[in-house]
């Protein structure tokens, strides 16, 4: 799947984090229970620079971090509506867009729900069994140009970037999971 689209949403088409032009900044990753973590964060205008900055900074933070496949805004502390994934080379990635940003993203459609686990940087030692969607289609705009994309994935891709709008929603996957049976040590550290 490409993700593209025609009409008044586009796919990423060429889009890459160097389109920011500008360098990131390695940023701390804040834990649970922080309280930026549970609010809803902001809606953001994808052209100012303050999220241009943000974007550059998560995309730096996230490629610095072993295993990390996406990494939201309220995760570095900031409470808007921002996130980066890369799933490229995970193994269990089939449909894989490379780098990118989105602000403001939302789920238009999802469907095939399937169980899977999940952990999280800012919940170093657990992981839990989420059930999520795994046909997504999510529409939000690129950091920089203020683009509106319409992105279509499914397995890996759509488990991370459903987990990375839920971090902007104020979630964590620890408030998906079933209960406590579901939520385990993270037996491999990163």
């Amino acid at each position: 799947m490409t993700g593209e689209h025609s009409g008044p949403y586009a796919g990423l088409g060429d889009w890459t984090p160097e389109a920011l032009a500008v360098a990131g900044e390695i940023r701390a990753v804040v834990s649970a229970p922080h309280p930026v973590l549970s609010r809803v964060g902001g809606a953001v205008d994808p052209t100012s620079g303050e999220t241009v900055r943000l974007a550059a900074d998560l995309v730096a933070t996230m490629r610095v971090s072993p295993g990390c496949v996406g990494l939201a805004a309220p995760q570095i502390g900031v409470g808007a509506q921002v996130f980066a994934v890369d799933v490229t080379g995970h193994p269990k990635a089939v449909t894989v867009h490379g780098t990118f940003v989105l602000c403001n993203a939302r789920v238009v459609e999802a469907t095939r729900w399937k169980p899977g686990r999940e952990g999280c940087m800012s919940v170093p030692d657990l992981t839990g069994d989420v059930k999520r969607a795994s046909r997504l289609v999510v529409e939000g705009d690129l950091p920089g140009s203020g683009a509106s994309v319409r992105l279509v994935t499914d397995g890996f891709e759509a488990r991370a970037l459903q987990h990375e709008i839920d971090h902007c929603a104020g979630l964590l996957f620890l408030d998906r999971v079933a209960g406590a049976h579901a939520v385990y040590q993270r037996k491999v550290y990163l």
